[in-house]
């Protein structure tokens, strides 16, 4: 690896640790901000969803924007962007601009996560590829294990805005290194497709917005409905836009790439079961079991610390054996695991009876990740590695939105949070929805391309 390589790896695994981390701290002290701010339940959650919500729509038109404006500046610029917000959420006297500023924290992520992923695609040929991506994931991956163990300590031991604190030394750390090291990029076409930015950012909003609200408004309401079908309405007339640009923001010939069209939507199916995971792996050793935050936060890390060990090995294996192989074998493991849990927990379980589940699920979803991710920009060429991102970005929240929403309408349907035992029945419902991801995803995957044969030339970065 050169040193141009080593720290664009670096500095976009940072960028992704410091929000990964971010992620799954909140998740582990919503407790304490709901009780400092005297937040209701549904205004607790929106601090998680109006993250989820801007992030999402707004992944194509970061990516757009740094193929059009400079990928380091815009890559710069959602780290400013997240930095500042940070410190509002930690300053936030109301649940309200915490609400606010996390949804700020949302736009500034759809800028730096597919960017990230362009810096590293760009900086590395298809045959390092694989390895440069497990790399990233495993970096992310540390913030993934300890995103627990520090939330739990951070609600107990200290007060949750240094949950946000946390990212701005980071931030300022980050954008100070990518300006010294990292050499500016633009995409293959510096016309901007406004027309494109426009549709698919209210598309998308839609269909957010429906799956967010449909377990507290009801599926079937007028709001819910109205918002999902203005989202599809929307999205197909972006596709139809797109069809006919001069200058598409997401150029609809991809998807006539087996590659491209089928690790999509498995790395859908890879987030929908990864983040019904963990929205509620925590909840039930708190709540069923009655562990503590951090307690909760321990106990989750033979979980994440799959991710820091196992990616970059994924990553490597995948450049050798190509990727269907292991993203095919690793929603194996995940449906495998995630069944697992659903047969054995119960208000009186004990851990170690969910270790061995908890390990092969981890090492299943690490094994999928980086693979799919390869198989998405391997199959573009490499100027249109941006676009290609902002999809695999994109459709990546979208599934774990998806994932949430459909695990927490199963879980409502059968269980609720009354007692342990009535959390517990949820909590197994909520299991059989997250296998069921896992092996649609698994079948999907049968159809990607085999092994490739390694390209000779490198990507360099274009312009």
């Amino acid at each position: 690896m050169t040193s141009k390589q080593a720290w664009g790896l670096g500095l976009a695994a940072l960028a992704s640790f410091m929000m990964a981390l971010d992620s799954l701290v909140v998740t582990t002290a919503l407790s304490t901000i709901r009780q400092d701010l005297a937040a209701s339940v549904e205004s607790l959650e929106w601090t998680v969803n109006a993250y989820n919500l801007t992030f999402a729509v707004l992944l194509l038109t970061g990516a757009a924007l740094g193929d059009r404006f400079g990928r380091r500046r815009m890559f710069c610029v959602g780290l400013a962007v997240f930095t500042i917000a940070s410190a509002a959420c930690a300053l936030s006297p109301t649940v309200g601009v915490l609400v606010v500023s996390r949804a700020l924290q949302g736009v500034g992520a759809a800028m730096v996560l597919p960017l990230s992923l362009t810096l590293i695609s760009a900086l590395f040929p298809p045959q390092q590829r694989g390895r440069a991506m497990g790399l990233y994931l495993g970096i992310t991956g540390l913030a993934t294990f300890s995103g627990p163990f520090i939330g739990g300590v951070i609600a107990e031991g200290l007060t949750w805005q240094w949950i946000f604190w946390l990212n701005v030394p980071i931030g300022l750390a980050a954008i100070g290194f990518t300006m010294r090291r990292v050499e500016e990029s633009f995409g293959p076409d510096t016309r901007f497709d406004l027309g494109g930015v426009v549709l698919v950012t209210l598309g998308a909003f839609g269909i957010v917005w429906g799956l967010v609200r449909g377990n507290v408004a009801g599926w079937s309401s007028a709001e819910v409905l109205a918002a999902l079908v203005l989202g599809v309405v929307l999205v197909i007339a972006f596709v139809l836009w797109e069809r006919r640009a001069r200058a598409p923001m997401l150029p609809m010939r991809f998807f006539r790439l087996r590659a491209f069209a089928t690790a999509n939507p498995a790395n859908f199916s890879v987030f929908a079961s990864l983040y019904g995971t963990l929205f509620f792996l925590a909840q039930y050793f708190q709540t069923a079991l009655g562990e503590g935050p951090l307690g909760a936060g321990l106990r989750l890390m033979p979980w994440t610390a799959t991710l820091m060990v196992c990616a970059p090995i994924a990553g490597r294996l995948a450049d050798r054996y190509g990727e269907r192989t292991f993203v095919v074998i690793g929603l194996l493991l995940q449906s495998i695991a995630a069944g697992w849990i659903a047969a054995v927990a119960d208000t009186d379980t004990v851990y170690v009876e969910l270790l061995p589940a908890l390990v092969v699920g981890g090492v299943g979803l690490t094994m999928a990740m980086p693979a799919a991710q390869k198989a998405v920009v391997g199959a573009v060429q490499p100027h249109e590695i941006g676009q290609a991102s902002g999809a695999f970005m994109m459709l990546r929240i979208l599934g774990g939105v998806f994932g949430v929403a459909v695990a927490v309408a199963v879980f409502s349907g059968v269980g609720g949070y009354a007692s342990a035992a009535e959390f517990s029945a949820g909590f197994t419902g909520a299991m059989t929805v997250v296998a069921a991801f896992a092996i649609i995803g698994m079948l999907v995957a049968l159809g990607m391309p085999g092994r490739r044969p390694a390209a000779t030339t490198s990507n360099a970065v274009v312009r």
